[in-house]
């Protein structure tokens, strides 16, 4: 079997959990003899081609006739100009939709090759449509069986590919505009998924919670969504020694500091914990559009010298921060999976995750909270601080749970998915 696979990112260059998601799948699916083409806007040279063919869309020539013809006049509402990046604040939009109406740049329709950044940049939905015109030309010329297309920002692609090739495109929801935004959604983005969403011949969702709003808030029929969980894959990773050279306890907040992860209720439970048990350390690594206005909240609460912003990590800086931690929190306010809780479990360290989250559904050995209540997060993250034989059960049973989870199986899961899409 044959999967022609789209993507947005892939490691080692990646912005978040979904380049993680993509490779550990693949992975997953070349182990079960299903061979891959995954095709991303910008590849570096150095993406792990063993588990399949990497096709860098900025190497290819795209016709746009092919798709002016078969397909934009069913999706005329994207031929615009647009800053729209995912998670911007408002501050930083303004200035972009300023320099943007200076410089005038409009999606071209002629062809060629385009030079893709592979970022979520200020013409990310100019990059979306763009790649969409390469994908057809990529349909055309390529063998496979099935068309795999990952978040919104491939839907497009996926479903040209679909038009072009007349193969079953599989669509993979990994976040919505809902987890995003909240109820402010933005109307493109959440024209495009549910554009993608019934086009496809099959969604799968990282989450009984994702799949729930794929039917209820997309309107998509319930018999061709399924849920597909993440999993994780800890091979080739080395256990993390580190020297700790402070007495104090460290708690940690790792994730984009914006809305959907939740940083205001961690900052807020942080200084109930304080008052309690003040030998510990909160420390909050990532970045996004709430970093300033969580600066600021910190400063106000009095907690400067307790409280610690790292910025954006990566790679093995991630893993040196989980190996500082003795407890790791994830209060997110909608989470469509969360695969940072494995990770920090992985590592030894227990985990207090939001049920407003998709791995609350697959862990029995972490604390569960809703995300707004303050309350019980600071109880748990005191209770984990001061009873150590809480957090030695924690780490002793998470550790056996999280090392049961496999991208085998989950891939195992798609694959009768692509079957069932071939020969129904």
């Amino acid at each position: 079997m044959k999967v022609l696979m789209f993507g947005w990112e892939f490691p080692p260059h990646i912005s978040g959990g979904l380049g993680t998601a993509c490779y550990g799948l693949t992975k997953g699916l070349a182990q079960d003899g299903v061979e891959i083409l995954f095709v991303m806007p910008k590849a570096s040279g150095d993406e792990d081609e063993s588990i399949g063919r990497i096709i860098n869309a900025s190497e290819v020539e795209a016709s746009g006739a092919i798709l002016a013809n078969e397909f934009w006049h069913n999706v005329s509402f994207l031929s615009v100009a647009s800053t729209l990046i995912p998670y911007l604040g408002v501050e930083d939009y303004e200035t972009l939709q300023e320099e943007s109406m200076s410089e005038k740049s409009y999606v071209s329709h002629l062809g060629g090759k385009y030079k893709f950044t592979g970022k979520y940049g200020a013409n990310l939905m100019e990059e979306v449509v763009r790649y969409a015109m390469v994908a057809a030309t990529i349909a055309r010329n390529s063998d496979f069986d099935v068309i795999h297309a990952h978040d919104w920002l491939t839907y497009l692609a996926g479903i040209i590919a679909k038009r072009v090739s007349g193969k079953p495109l599989v669509i993979h929801v990994h976040a919505t505009e809902f987890d995003r935004s909240g109820e402010n959604v933005n109307p493109q983005v959440f024209n495009l998924e549910q554009l993608g969403m019934q086009q496809a011949d099959a969604v799968m969702a990282v989450s009984n919670l994702t799949r729930n709003i794929v039917i209820t808030r997309y309107g998509i029929d319930e018999s061709k969504v399924f849920t597909v969980h993440n999993a994780v894959d800890f091979s080739g990773r080395e256990e993390v020694s580190v020297k700790r050279t402070l007495d104090d306890k460290v708690v940690t907040f790792l994730g984009r500091i914006t809305f959907q992860k939740g940083p205001e209720y961690f900052i807020e439970a942080a200084a109930k914990v304080l008052k309690r048990y003040p030998k510990v350390r909160f420390v909050m690594a990532g970045s996004g559009d709430m970093m300033n206005r969580m600066v600021k909240r910190v400063a106000k609460l009095d907690m400067g010298t307790r409280f610690h912003f790292t910025g954006f990590l990566r790679g093995e800086e991630v893993n040196q921060m989980y190996a500082h931690s003795d407890v790791y929190v994830m209060p997110s306010v909608s989470e469509p999976f969360g695969i940072s809780p494995l990770e920090a479990m992985r590592t030894g360290v227990p985990v207090i995750i939001s049920k407003q989250s998709g791995v609350s559904e697959v862990l029995s050995h972490a604390l569960k909270i809703n995300f707004w209540d303050v309350n019980a997060l600071a109880d748990s993250i005191y209770a984990l601080l001061a009873y150590p034989s809480l957090s030695k059960m924690l780490i002793r049973c998470g550790m056996d749970e999280v090392n049961s989870f496999s991208w085998d199986d989950t891939a195992k899961l798609v694959k009768s998915i692509y079957k069932k899409v071939l020969y129904s």
